[in-house]
């Protein structure tokens, strides 16, 4: 089994997540359950139940972190000596060649990705149409809602 990439800074992202998960938010909770079992009966109790259903979401998702963050590969994208040509970790400035319109995108293991961010997977079809080409190029590649056609105007590392 592959580990799964990740860059630096994502890596970064996802351990600041679970810190604070662990240092803030945890006893945050564990305080909530307290003043919730002081109130009395627990089977009427809407405050205790909340608690503990936030509880259980919070250690669940501190685990899923543990996971992930335990198999990932690490990348740090600034010793990649890639030049202008497309690989993992590249941030790449493209020119949609019907619209005209311009967009940033970097590429990122799918444990990071997050399309609000301009965080696309390395395993997401305009990635994989990407990898391998040299600023300057023009590509193709299937969306879903038809082909598209883009310039890489620019490819950086940082």
């Amino acid at each position: 089994m592959s580990r799964p990439p990740i860059t630096k800074a994502g890596s970064e992202r996802l351990r600041a997540e679970m810190e604070k998960l662990k240092s803030i938010d945890r006893p945050r909770i564990i305080a909530a359950i307290a003043e919730a079992r002081a109130h009395g009966d627990l089977k009427e109790n809407a405050e205790y139940h909340a608690a503990r259903e936030l509880q259980s979401f919070t250690e669940g998702r501190i685990a899923q972190l543990e996971g992930l963050l335990s198999n990932a590969e690490v990348i740090d994208v600034t010793r990649l000596n890639a030049g202008k040509k497309v690989v993992f970790g590249a941030i790449v400035d493209l020119e949609d060649e019907d619209s005209g319109t311009a967009v940033t995108y970097q590429i990122v293991g799918d444990l990071e990705a997050d399309i609000k961010q301009r965080l696309i997977a390395v395993t997401s079809p305009i990635a994989r149409a990407l990898i391998g080409k040299n600023a300057g190029e023009s590509f193709e590649f299937t969306a879903p809602n038809g082909v598209k056609h883009y310039e890489i105007i620019d490819v950086r590392y940082e």
